[in-house]
């Protein structure tokens, strides 16, 4: 039973899997050409007690080579008295103060910058996301801008870190993101299926802005849900490598779980939100059809490859191991387990020579990261768990470092 469970789990993902490359071939969703000479952006950084990093952000805005008015530039916060506000005017930048405060979430606060800036009579032709801690190289805003051009509705730029070098967590954590978005929303780009939005760096076209007359994207990560929305109402985006900008890490096994925690419950929030609306949207002559059922499949084929494969090695072992001492078993199950360890070892080798341009890590960090950034993929599985089985899961602060690679 075990077995047959096994290989008919692992038969399902696998034809999930090449079903996913196959129909995202298909897609036909291209971007609409507008004719706009001049460009009105503006920047909204969520900073509720961001004062030890917002003036490194807006020192990186003010060095752009294509300039966005520091008055366009607004920083949200929710305390009148929060010393994140003297930096903030002192850099001559725009601040929002929260009223709502009961509404706790990323998404709210978003909302409420957005609906004083339309309620001011604004009107920008993109809004710019970031969060408190990113630093931008100094050409972000001047790709973005070709992506922009382009006709792109959200336009995503390249996620570095900050503070790789800090430690071995902050290094491997850096390396989700090579899963995320090098691995993951380049090949999506290069076939023109609906990228993942994952944190911030990314901007939203205006008249979208417009058309909602909010910001509507409130579950715990409102940035997969804005990733869903635009696979479910055909919106077009591009994951641009040239545009970067640098977010800090966590620096503890503590953080990074809180942290991924919080993700996978938001994943899963953002899902249910959405999934009738994708199938209602999951129409052959669609042409965003196939983004529209990776989304629907997001990760399960996934999923269901590594049950299947943990049901058929489970099924190995009572087989195997039936009649045989303790010390035997121990010694099969610990060469099992090596054997997943150098697996994953190599995996993350191939991310680190991915990111060899890009990254800047010591080679010491690098070993560090080798070697522990499979404990940390593993990690996922005790952090879905709570996930799963926590009803009421708040968004906690990540305490912010003191020394980072990049500096303005």
């Amino acid at each position: 039973m075990i077995l047959k469970l096994g290989i008919t789990l692992l038969i399902i993902g696998l034809i999930l899997f090449f079903s996913k490359i196959t129909i995202q071939k298909l897609n036909r969703n291209y971007p609409k050409k507008y004719r706009q000479k001049n460009h009105n952006f503006c920047i909204l950084i969520p900073a509720r007690n961001e004062s030890k990093v917002i003036e490194d952000l807006l020192k990186s805005i003010q060095k752009q080579t294509v300039k966005i008015p520091m008055k366009d530039v607004y920083v949200i916060v929710e305390d009148e008295n929060d010393p994140t506000i003297k930096i903030t005017k002192k850099h001559k930048s725009s601040v929002i103060v929260r009223k709502k405060l009961d509404l706790k979430r990323k998404g709210y606060a978003l909302m409420e910058a957005i609906n004083e800036i339309l309620k001011n009579g604004k009107d920008y032709s993109a809004y710019f996301i970031f969060d408190a801690d990113n630093i931008l190289d100094k050409n972000y805003i001047k790709e973005m801008t070709k992506t922009y051009d382009a006709g792109y509705d959200i336009g995503i730029g390249y996620r570095n870190s900050k503070n790789g070098n800090e430690n071995a967590v902050a290094a491997s954590s850096s390396l989700i993101f090579t899963i995320i978005n090098t691995v993951g929303n380049q090949n999506k780009t290069e076939n023109n299926i609906n990228s993942t939005i994952s944190g911030t760096g990314f901007y939203i076209r205006g008249n979208w802005i417009k058309k909602w007359k909010t910001y509507p994207f409130h579950t715990l990560t409102e940035d997969y849900e804005l990733s869903l929305y635009a696979m479910a109402n055909n919106l077009t985006t591009y994951y641009n490598t040239d545009a970067i900008y640098y977010d800090e890490q966590p620096t503890s096994y503590k953080e990074y779980k809180t942290q991924r925690t919080r993700w996978i419950k938001g994943y899963f929030e953002a899902r249910n939100k959405y999934r009738k609306k994708l199938i209602k949207h999951l129409k052959l002559n669609n042409p965003n059809y196939g983004s529209i059922y990776s989304g629907l499949i997001g990760v399960w084929d996934i999923i269901l490859i590594l049950i299947g494969i943990i049901l058929i090695l489970i099924y190995e072992f009572i087989k195997i191991f039936t009649g045989i001492n303790i010390i035997s078993l121990i010694i099969r199950i610990l060469c099992i387990l090596i054997g997943l360890y150098i697996i994953l070892i190599l995996f993350t080798v191939w991310l680190l020579y991915k990111e060899e341009e890009k990254f800047n890590l010591t080679w010491n960090i690098k070993i560090k990261t080798i070697f522990l950034h499979p404990f940390l993929l593993l990690a996922y599985i005790p952090c879905a768990i709570t996930a799963i089985f926590t009803k009421d899961l708040k968004w906690k602060p990540i305490t912010h470092g003191e020394h980072y690679d990049k500096k303005i």
